[in-house]
């Protein structure tokens, strides 16, 4: 194992006084799966007080004994790094938080307050190590397991029940929930109802972002969480669709999920992909292969608004990912939808948002069970899209409007006016710094002096330039997506 020079200094300061130290905790998990630490945990036999002021860098502003030490490292998760006391916890009347935090006086004792035996070891400065919960054997088991009794860790917090599913997902394959474990998240489930929503959010995100986030989601519902999480989810467990899935509409959203997962899809679409059909148990209309779901995309999009509002998702979020799914179910058909249709596509979902609407629909795609291999009809529909997004060349871009052609050649509106922006964009084109209107007003003044013959020529050559670059533009829009 190898411990950063910040964090031995730490522990080597802390020894250099008479005081215990070791890191410990999920980063002393992290190091022996060889993982690097995304935080950095010491525990000590000092006092909050003692270790204030043995690091001058430091600052105390909670009531769990932690001092946070900064450091001068140029590495994010080396910056900071948190002292805590020896402690235990006395009685958790409300499942959330201890009703007091106590000095303990040994290593043992605190690691006993921990959640789970791969979370309990803890690390000295010389490597030694120390797992009085064979935490060491539930890693290489691959194992999630609590310190000690399961109801009486669970009842101290009740989130830990959802942290147990959340490690089971993130750690990686083949990591499982130890059966006594399991049984007593199944038999207290309802206790996570004593949770702040913004907690069980943290810890759903989390389990959202894990490349087994579709099983994750499955553990929850198989222990019994997910009715305290996402009950509208679990609303379509066995609510079967028609004749283009072969899933319900539970196993839809997580295969959805997954493919989102597995191709490293942002938070958003993720949310989306899991989300999508989440209205369809409440529309859906027969039974079989010709049941319908009409505007399950408009409830849904309502729905999810429900959903993530309360669990205290930012408002920006709950916005993009609610018009990620009203909008999931576009049509588009390369010979029959228009450039005008696709325009207001892009114009009700934002030019911002659509390559990730595109994953969504991919994601519902693959997750129905039958998916349609269309690589050429997605490529045209991001052709089409990347060419409606492209700001048209028009005289639009000129500085010099045609009021003020018309004041500079002291003219009536008419044919020479369009004649003249004409010539004008041409000049621009061929050397966009001249797009200033000091110049082009002393382009029109040079241009009032030619016949109404000549400036017709060089508007009909302009406009022939123009066309020109538009289909060069388009034929180079083509090529990037290869579609002919």
């Amino acid at each position: 194992m190898v411990i950063p020079k910040e964090v031995k200094s730490v522990l080597k300061k802390l020894a250099e006084k008479g005081y215990e130290a070791y890191i410990v905790g999920g980063c002393v998990r992290d190091l022996l799966r060889g993982i690097e630490p995304k935080d950095w945990d010491v525990t000590t036999s000092a006092k909050p007080e003692e270790i204030e002021k043995l690091f001058k860098k430091s600052f105390y502003e909670n009531k769990f004994l932690t001092v946070t030490v900064q450091t001068d490292s140029k590495i994010p998760s080396l910056k900071e790094i948190e002292v805590t006391t020896y402690r235990s916890e006395a009685k958790y009347s409300d499942k959330r938080h201890p009703d007091e935090v106590r000095f303990a006086k040994t290593l043992k004792e605190d690691l006993s307050r921990r959640d789970f035996t791969v979370n309990a070891m803890a690390v000295s400065a010389n490597g030694e190590i120390i797992d009085p919960f064979s935490g060491q054997k539930d890693l290489g088991n691959k194992i999630i397991k609590t310190v000690g009794d399961p109801e009486k860790r669970f009842g101290e917090d009740a989130l830990r029940m959802m942290r147990a599913v959340r490690f089971a997902a993130t750690l990686g394959k083949d990591w499982q929930i130890e059966p006594e474990t399991a049984r007593a998240v199944e038999k207290n489930a309802p206790w996570l109802q004593a949770i702040s929503k913004e907690r069980i959010r943290d810890e759903l995100l989390k389990i959202i972002m894990s490349q087994r986030a579709a099983e994750g989601i499955e553990i929850l519902r198989r222990l019994g969480l997910l009715e305290y999480v996402m009950p509208e989810l679990l609303a379509g467990y066995g609510v079967g669709q028609n004749k283009h899935h072969i899933y319900d509409c539970y196993e839809h959203s997580l295969k959805s999920l997954d493919y989102a997962a597995k191709q490293g899809f942002n938070m958003h679409v993720r949310m989306a992909a899991l989300l999508h059909d989440i209205a369809k148990p409440i529309v859906k209309q027969g039974e079989g292969e010709d049941s319908t779901f009409y505007n399950h995309e408009i409830v849904g999009a309502k729905t999810t608004v429900r959903i993530l509002s309360r669990l205290k998702f930012p408002k920006k979020d709950i916005e993009k990912i609610a018009k990620l799914v009203r909008y999931h179910l576009f049509y588009y058909n390369v010979d029959e939808v228009t450039e005008s249709s696709v325009r207001r596509l892009v114009r009700q979902v934002g030019p911002e948002n659509m390559e990730e609407l595109l994953q969504v629909r991919m994601a519902d795609r693959i997750g129905s069970g039958v998916p349609k291999a269309e690589p050429y009809k997605l490529r045209h529909l991001k052709y089409i899209i990347d060419k409606v997004s492209q700001d048209p060349i028009s005289v639009k871009k000129l500085k010099l409007s045609g009021n003020e052609v018309m004041k500079v050649l002291d003219i009536s509106p008419g044919p020479r006016i369009g004649q003249v922006l004409d010539v004008l964009l041409g000049i621009v084109l061929n050397d966009p710094d001249r797009n200033k209107k000091d110049i082009l007003k002393k382009e029109v003044e040079r241009l009032g002096k030619m016949s109404e013959k000549e400036i017709k020529e060089l508007a009909e050559k302009a406009r022939e330039e123009r066309e020109k670059l538009e289909m060069k533009r388009d034929e180079m829009t083509k090529k990037k997506y290869w579609v002919s």
